[in-house]
């Protein structure tokens, strides 16, 4: 009987690698590490055509990177930065992804917020995307045996993510999904 109540996972990728849609060829950057293996499989994504690279806001979080990078057996570089600057040129990447589920984003203070935001703006290309994923609303299951991450309530009431993201330039800005735990935001670059 257990086996019907279970979904398979078998073929299936991980829903932040669904979400962010990086294809084989394009220019990626991923910026923070929730989950190394994660970080690692979307670097593999663009394969030898395309670039990936590593923004962290600490060396551990660039250890875990690396770490995350070599499992998958893919190539990227990967960078440390503390004041929020990026190390790219203009409209470098095609797709940035944002791995915010730790709740880091919300914590950065507003000035330092604003700043990361309108670096990945202007590391954008036209026409490029930005996917931030941050902790969703639980369900279930998980929500019953562990409340999750506190909230922010000032950043939520404030308009959380997507309000940042519009502030730093980036329209459209759209919430993609809210599942399994992870909030998706997404924003373009005109």
């Amino acid at each position: 009987m257990r086996m019907f109540l279970r979904k398979s996972r078998v073929g299936r990728d991980p829903l932040v690698l669904a979400m962010s849609g990086v294809r084989l060829g394009e220019r990626l950057l991923q910026i923070g590490v929730d989950d190394p293996a994660v970080l690692g499989m979307l670097a593999a994504k663009t394969g030898i055509s395309g670039h990936a690279a590593v923004v962290t806001l600490d060396d551990r979080g660039a250890e875990r990177a690396r770490a995350g990078i070599a499992g998958a057996g893919a190539l990227a570089d990967v960078a440390v930065t503390s004041d929020a600057t990026l190390p790219f040129e203009d409209h470098s990447f095609d797709v940035v992804v944002v791995h915010g589920a730790s709740g880091w984003l919300p914590a950065l203070a507003a000035d330092r917020r604003a700043t990361l935001l309108e670096q990945v703006l202007r590391v954008t290309r036209s026409g490029g995307r930005v996917i931030v994923t941050e902790a969703g609303e639980r369900s279930g299951v998980k929500a019953m045996l562990s409340p999750g991450p506190r909230r922010d309530e000032r950043y939520e009431a404030a308009g959380g993510t997507a309000a940042a993201m519009q502030a730093a330039g980036f329209k459209p800005v759209r919430l993609l999904a809210d599942r399994e735990g992870l909030r998706f935001t997404e924003g373009l670059r005109s």
